[in-house]
């Protein structure tokens, strides 16, 4: 069937839908920089000017709102990833990727423990999303390492629980900004073959 065949009305009907969810996404990403991501649900249907009704039916729980508000930045961190692939410094584009990585995980306060319990549920999507992510940093350490600028025993389990402690840490911090940076700046020091400044 043809989109000219389709009544206007559940034309309308769908154009209305996209648009609430869309709202209700605008809304959620402004609630969760206020408030966290434990920000009320029924405050963001109330930002979109929609009912908690409509809330529930295109997000039923707050992981899948939460989900749906992450998937763009983890988009832009896998394009992100690609081009990064190709850079001439491998260690360097490795460092670059999980500053962008750690920052993401820390963008809304309480985001960090969702992560990291997402994670250990094979159902979730917020933990397909961070699959998604791991497998594009194992590619860069893979490669730093085949470079030899980063050492060969790290793994990618091992770069990700440092990282998930480095968004926790910085999650309680006055600066998250300032701490994810410094501690970033540690854990690359421990990545590399030979730390800046070392024999």
């Amino acid at each position: 069937m043809s989109t000219t065949d389709v009544p206007l009305r559940h034309r309308s009907m769908r154009a209305d839908a996209h648009r609430n969810r869309e709202r209700l996404l605008a809304a959620a990403q402004a609630a969760f920089v206020e408030h966290g991501i434990d920000a009320s649900l029924e405050d963001v249907a109330r930002r979109a000017e929609v009912g908690i009704g409509t809330l529930y039916r295109h997000f039923p729980t707050r992981e899948a709102l939460l989900e749906a508000v992450l998937r763009k930045r983890v988009e832009a961190l896998r394009d992100q990833a690609r081009e990064a692939l190709a850079a001439p410094d491998a260690a360097e584009a490795l460092e670059v990727w999980l500053r962008s990585l750690a920052t993401t995980a820390g963008v809304y306060r309480g985001v960090p423990a969702s992560l990291i319990k997402a994670m250990k549920d094979p159902e979730s999507e917020l933990g397909a999303l961070c699959a998604e992510m791991l497998a594009t940093s194992g590619d860069l350490l893979a490669r730093a390492q085949r470079a030899g600028s980063v050492r060969p025993d790290a793994d990618m389990a091992e770069v990700g629980a440092m990282l998930s402690a480095i968004a926790m840490v910085a999650d309680g911090a006055p600066d998250p900004a300032g701490v994810t940076d410094h501690l970033v700046t540690i854990l690359m020091d421990g990545l590399r073959s030979r730390p800046p400044g070392g024999s």
